[in-house]
């Protein structure tokens, strides 16, 4: 439960989606930004066996809180540790496995189900589902690889500083000066996971040095590392923040020159370290297989697509499923090419669609600041109308951002950051400007409501600002529920009538749809049936109109995250079948507001779980007066 907690610290600063986390979540993904941050507070007075429950997830979530100083920081907290970083040593994931071991026992030894509300019948499946998965996942720990383009130690870092370590006082910076000392061991125990994984046969592939490495050798340019008036990154960063403390000229000039001291010295060698280690690996990397190609690969992509998918399906099915959905999409593209009069198969049109100048803006900073003023347009309008099909709404505002040049080149194209807690910082809808030629104008809607309304930020940030739940179910995430809602609302968006008129707005909703659809083939392809990184671009290319330089991004992407991609399209499916079965079940009385709250008012669970939450909702829906009658 910790390496969760640890992880969301990252989750919405940097992916993915990243995207990419259980996000961290990772960030995800990456919510109560409208309300102070929570506080350690007493457990309950354990009388009933729900209150004997929740002082135990109290005691588990503090104390795991205590054990974190990055999720401290996430939190709002500022505490002795404010200045620290978390161990990232394999002594403390071993420590930190045995702890999540006796958490279980204790759960299943001290309390009984059947004693249990509903509600916190709900909170003892979610903890024990996300023991059980942490502990299953741990053998396998050094079969993910440590330092990637999309999980990088060197972009989190500086992420981190900037976002999350807040400056209010003197002695916040000089916890901030601490914590650029503390870089360097950092970034040795980051090099001791690259060199065990390194023993046992694990190596990141090729494709990971050329976008990893200048993530790390960026960070060591500018003042103090060299001779020019331009500050580095981060002591431009520092520098701003104690400005605004108004303090003597003394004593910031004093602050200043620790913050100096600290990144040319024990920062630059730590990223120096870091460097060094992926460029020796670079060397020996030979090759860009998928994980089958690993120690135990088989074994390793069957446990990482169970994980990320939290369903029963093996990677042949998948695999199966994924062909069947590409089929049915591209006869939906083919009516759109058909219906806007393109003469020429689908396969002329998606090459129309990639070099069609229509289709992008221009790759200037005038082009980027329209495509920004579109996007913002699109979430306002949603925002607007969201009333009519939701009955909770997210209190944290939302905003559009392009992401920070000096990260681009690492990042994804698009994806969100969670609000912080004390509502400070807005959730943030970012998108990858570095090429306009990779971000096209077809696809805009869809990446809106997919990162930012409806999608991720109504779901995780009315996750964050949940009530009477315990902490853990706030912060928790899972790739398929929290991606599979927002591609779920890309389908939303259509069914309520976002894209009439719009037929090659549709046909990039499609376009979407269809890129989750080919990593359902490309990733079990890749991980399971040895297909190489060429054979992956060129399914992609041949299903979807996509730039060429961003399927190399995503596929280089899927590569490094085995399993990952899948869990965006499970997650889809398996919530437009819920909501079918729920529809069928209740006839007249089937409501969409009340059917996407029962998604969301619970926060984050594996898919799993949401199927028994939406047929305990069915049934008593079923059972109230009047239910499925004609009215």
């Amino acid at each position: 439960m910790l390496r969760i907690l640890i992880a969301l610290t990252f989750a919405g600063l940097f992916l993915a989606a990243c995207d990419v986390s259980e996000k961290p979540s990772p960030t995800v993904s990456e919510h109560e930004s409208s309300t102070p941050p929570p506080e350690a507070a007493s457990p309950p007075v354990a009388d009933s066996e729900d209150q004997r429950l929740a002082a135990f997830f109290a005691e588990i979530f503090e104390r795991n809180v205590s054990q974190s100083p990055q999720f401290q920081a996430q939190l709002g907290r500022k505490t002795e540790d404010y200045g620290q970083w978390d161990d990232a040593s394999e002594a403390w994931a071993v420590a930190q496995n045995e702890q999540a071991r006796e958490d279980l026992a204790r759960l299943r030894a001290e309390f009984d189900p059947a004693a249990l509300s509903e509600t916190s019948k709900l909170s003892y499946r979610m903890f024990e589902y996300e023991l059980e998965r942490d502990l299953a996942a741990f053998p396998w720990r050094h079969h993910r690889y440590a330092v990637t383009q999309m999980n990088n130690i060197a972009s989190r870092i500086p992420t981190f500083l900037q976002n999350l370590h807040k400056v209010d006082n003197r002695e916040d910076a000089e916890a901030y000066v601490e914590r650029l000392q503390g870089v360097e061991t950092l970034m040795e125990q980051t090099v001791a996971r690259l060199r065990t994984g390194e023993a046992i046969g694990v190596i990141p592939p090729k494709m990971v040095y050329p976008r990893a490495l200048p993530a790390a050798v960026n960070m060591l340019t500018g003042a103090p590392f060299e001779e020019v008036a331009d500050d580095g990154v981060l002591l431009a960063d520092f520098r701003g923040k104690v400005e605004a403390l108004e303090l003597e000229e003394e004593d910031a000039a004093i602050l200043l020159n620790d913050a100096a001291n600290a990144l040319s010295g024990p920062f630059r060698r730590g990223y120096k370290a870091l460097a060094d280690e992926l460029t020796r690996l670079q060397g020996l990397a030979e090759d860009n297989h998928g994980v089958w190609a690993l120690p135990d690969g088989e074994a390793y992509y069957a446990q990482a697509a169970q994980y990320w998918t939290t369903v029963d399906l093996s990677p042949d099915e998948i695999h199966e499923l994924g062909l069947a959905e590409v089929a049915r999409i591209r006869a939906e593209m083919d009516a759109i090419r058909a219906a806007v009069g393109f003469e020429g198969d689908l396969g002329a049109f998606f090459e129309f669609v990639r070099t069609s100048p229509e289709n992008y803006y221009p790759d200037t900073d005038a082009g980027r600041a329209e495509y920004l003023a579109e996007a913002t347009a699109l979430i306002e309008h949603v925002m607007s109308i969201a009333p009519d099909y939701f009955n909770v709404l997210p209190k944290a505002p939302l905003e559009v951002r392009r992401v920070e040049p000096w990260r681009e080149a690492g990042s994804s194209t698009a994806f969100y950051n969670r609000p912080s807690l004390d509502g400070s910082r807005p959730g943030i809808f970012y998108v990858n400007m570095q090429d306009m030629n990779a971000v096209q104008k077809h696809i805009m809607n869809s990446l809106a409501y997919h990162e930012g309304a409806p999608g991720h930020h109504f779901q995780l940030a009315i996750q964050q600002e949940l009530t009477g739940v315990p902490d853990f179910r706030k912060f928790g995430g899972y790739s398929a529920y929290s991606e599979g809602w927002a591609l779920y609302t890309e389908r939303l968006a259509k069914e309520i009538g976002l894209y009439e008129g719009l037929p090659m707005r549709d046909f990039g909703r499609l376009s979407e749809e269809m890129k989750r659809a080919v990593r359902l083939v490309v990733d079990t392809g890749m991980h399971a049936r040895q297909w190489s990184r060429e054979q992956c671009i060129e399914y992609m290319a041949a299903n979807t109109p996509m730039a060429l330089p961003d399927i190399e991004r995503q596929i280089e992407r899927y590569f490094v995250v085995p399993g990952q991609a899948l869990s965006y399209k499970i997650g889809m499916l398996t919530l437009l079948d819920l909501r079918e079965r729920a529809r069928q079940a209740l006839g007249d009385d089937f409501d969409l507001a009340d059917f996407h709250d029962q998604v969301l008012k619970n926060g984050a669970m594996p898919m799993a779980v949401l199927e028994g939450v939406i047929d305990e909702w069915i049934a008593a829906a079923g059972n109230a007066p009047g239910a499925g009658q004609d009215g």
